[in-house]
């Protein structure tokens, strides 16, 4: 601070004509002596310790209070002295101080815990810890550095294991329960927000219970404090991290500090003080004590005074001096109010100083790393920046490369459970932090693609899930194809029986001048075998990839085919009950059921299915669907049935005909061998009525629904080929009337 005022009173740009003077009280770390000085100060009538050498031309008022680095005694002063409207110019760090209306006055050169707490939260994260252990002074500074780093952990997804208060002046059973708590945590890292005389005894007591290997975060109260370095002797600290204060350099303030013969020849017995507690001697020696000449070299001195790894806090009272000169200045050249926040101003070294609206100044720290060196020694060593002023993801860096960790290794592992690889989810354990959990995995058709998720991503509906649960894949779709071995199959034997029937109806031809052919109605029999061609070949349009088209084509061509072929068997039917019929005395009931109204019987059936296919399409016909429900895995694709009353108006009224089909069939039954053919279609329709009771799906069982009938004529054909002796008239006839004569 006299080094300042000096440079200040000796210039002239800065105050010209106007020459600062001072007064110094010790607060001694006391908030009642600290708020003793500060009223003397303020009222006037304290007692001068040291004045300046230029006599004041006017009577002297006090501008400024410069001065305490501990937030609780600058807590008290600035709500005294903040109705005095005098600015409090410090280097105490607690948040708490920058709230305008407690502590409207109050501005400070050094930035507010508050970023040294995201600083140092930032920095746990960084390396991954998540499971922490706290430890802070019990005083303002370290109960609201605590809070706010509490709050910032939090939100950046770390946790605290415990955070336990503490002071030098707790009873020895106090310090006890803390090293306990540390020896049975599971966190292998400890954050402090402690004093530094604190820490020291702290690393004390854990050196005599043996409590070593832990990674120690720290702030800048003890970080880089050099008597906190000498009493590492037990190495309790090695490895420890934390933000200080940027490295400062005033030029001159060495040689100054160094030069106190001015101070000496002025007679103020401030300098005989600090002599003889600097060289542990008297001027006034009494009972031998060494004597003091005030020639003594200060170079010989190794002590706090003559340390200038203090330059950074130097400095900030060094800028304190000079913001409170540059307010003056404004005052008297501009003869209005001004407040601190409006001054802007660069030191001679070019840093740049200015206030914030909360008092604060730009939050810039150094990422400093104890290393240990080959001679026992540690050294602080530089490792990284922190500066608030820049974007989050930017505000951290680090040369990870020359970092130095407890064990000689990073301590990566303070982790309350191990991350949740892709693929899994956290679970909570109950009762415990949000850092703790299980890694439960995603259910079916979820994913999770990142570490740590704590949900799984639902795949779309057109996705599954692959069988590591880490991405999306797309739903294999599945319908009957012709390139797989079913579609094959099923092709070949559509066109196998299409072919089978073609050849039936190729004999049935070549001999249709035969008697037996005649007699089974040879009209109907080749519109049969083209419906049963019809039956085979629509099994193809349930194979492919349904469409529009197709959809529509399968069910109403499946319709009309099966209704046609039905007709003609129920034709044959009634023609080989009516043939019999007529054989009896006195009936004539052929010419109501001959070849013309056969046909119009196969006609009018027909129509009345195409009539219900055509309302089916008209009104709602059936559409191609993605069954997605049937396996969760795979997309089934199918034809919808459109209007359900449609669907089973179409299969009713082949079950209807296939019944009276039965009936009238069953009725002739007991005709002669050589018309046995209604055995064949009472057999073949009462299998037909128990698929379709059963409903085995259409595409599977149509074309099997009429092998029975297919029988039929492959019998017939063993009768026209291999029995020829058979195929005559006589024989047909002959047999007939034998049979009608027994039945007689």
């Amino acid at each position: 601070m006299l080094f300042a005022i000096a440079e200040i009173n000796n210039s002239s740009d800065l105050l010209p004509g106007v020459s600062l003077g001072y007064r110094m009280y010790d607060s001694c770390g006391s908030t009642p002596h600290g708020l003793a000085g500060a009223l003397a100060l303020a009222n006037g009538n304290e007692a001068t310790f040291v004045s300046s050498e230029t006599p004041c031309t006017r009577s002297a008022q006090m501008q400024a209070i410069l001065g305490v680095s501990a937030s609780s005694v600058c807590m008290a002063i600035a709500t005294v002295i903040g109705p005095f409207n005098l600015p409090l110019v410090d280097f105490a760090t607690c948040a708490c101080l920058s709230d305008k209306a407690k502590y409207p006055s109050f501005f400070r050169t050094i930035p507010s815990d508050l970023y040294q707490s995201r600083a140092l939260a930032q920095l746990v994260r960084h390396f991954g810890w998540t499971w922490v252990g706290a430890i802070r002074t019990n005083d303002d500074y370290g109960n609201n550095g605590m809070a706010t780093f509490t709050e910032t952990a939090n939100q950046l997804g770390i946790c605290l294991e415990y955070s336990v208060p503490f002071i030098s002046t707790d009873p020895p059973e106090e310090l006890l329960s803390i090293v306990n708590i540390i020896k049975q945590s599971t966190s292998k890292v400890i954050v402090t927000f402690i004093q530094p005389e604190d820490i020291i005894i702290l690393i004390t007591a854990l050196s005599e219970h043996n409590v070593t290997d832990y990674q120690w975060v720290g702030t800048e109260a003890w970080i880089f404090d050099s008597k906190t370095v000498a009493m590492n002797k037990h190495h309790i600290l090695d490895g420890a991290i934390g933000v200080s204060i940027p490295e400062a350099h005033v030029r001159g303030i060495e040689e100054f500090m160094m030069d106190v013969k001015p101070l000496n020849s002025s007679g103020n017995q401030l300098f005989t003080k600090f002599w003889e507690a600097l060289f542990s001697c008297e001027f006034n020696s009494k009972n031998n004590h060494k004597r003091c000449t005030g020639t003594e070299d200060l170079s010989d001195v190794k002590n706090s005074f003559t340390d200038m790894s203090l330059m950074p806090i130097l400095n900030n009272v060094y800028k304190g001096v000079y913001a409170v000169a540059h307010a003056l200045h404004k005052i008297l050249k501009c003869n209005k109010p001004v407040t601190l926040t409006n001054i802007r101003f660069q030191t001679k070294e070019g840093e740049e100083v200015y206030f914030n609206e909360n008092g604060d100044p730009a939050a810039k720290y150094e990422i400093i790393n104890w290393q240990p060196t080959a001679q026992g020694t540690v050294e602080l060593v530089t490792v990284g920046l922190y500066d608030a002023s820049l974007p989050v993801d930017r505000q951290l860096t680090l040369q990870n490369a020359s970092l130095f960790w407890a064990q000689n290794s990073k301590q990566g592992t303070s982790i309350c459970s191990k991350p949740c690889l892709p693929g899994t989810r956290k679970v909570l354990q109950k009762g415990k932090p949000v850092c703790c959990y299980d890694c439960a995995p995603c259910a079916e058709g979820e994913i999770s693609n990142t570490t740590d998720s704590i949900t799984c991503i639902q795949c779309p509906p057109d996705f599954w899930s692959n069988a590591q649960r880490v991405a999306c894949v797309k739903k294999e779709t599945e319908f009957l194809s012709y390139e797989e071995i079913m579609g094959a199959l099923l092709t070949a034997a559509s066109l196998f029986g299409t072919c089978l029937t073609c050849v039936v109806a190729w004999i049935f031809l070549k001999y249709r001048k035969t008697p037996i052919v005649r007699a089974n109605n040879s009209e109907l029999s080749f519109l049969l075998l083209f419906s049963l061609s019809l039956c085979f070949l629509c099994s193809l349009t349930f194979i492919g990839r349904p469409s529009e088209w197709s959809c529509m084509l399968r069910h109403t061509v499946f319709g009309i085919t099966f209704v046609l072929c039905i007709s003609c068997v129920l034709g044959k039917t009634i023609v080989v009950l009516m043939a019999f019929r007529a054989t009896l005395p006195g009936s004539n009931v052929m010419k109501w059921f001959g070849p013309l109204q056969q046909r119009l019987s196969v006609v009018v059936f027909t129509l009345i299915q195409v009539l219900i296919c055509v309302l089916w399409l008209t009104i709602s016909p059936p559409f191609p669907f993605k069954n997605m429900k049937q396996f969760t895995y795979k997309i089934i694709m199918e034809c919808a049935m459109g209007s359900a009353i449609g669907f089973w108006a179409v299969l009713g009224y082949i079950g209807l005909l296939a019944v009276l089909c039965f009936v009238l069939a069953f009725l002739a039954r007991k005709l002669p061998d050589n018309f046995n053919e209604a055995k064949f279609i009472t057999f073949s329709m009462l299998i037909f009525c128990a698929v379709w009771i059963t409903f085995i799906p259409a595409y599977v069982s149509s074309p099997g629904k009429f092998s029975v009938t297919v029988e039929i004529f492959a019998i017939l054909c063993y009768v026209i080929l291999f029995k020829p002796e058979k195929n005559t008239k006589k024989n047909v006839m002959g047999k007939t009337r034998a049979t009608l004569k027994t039945s007689k």
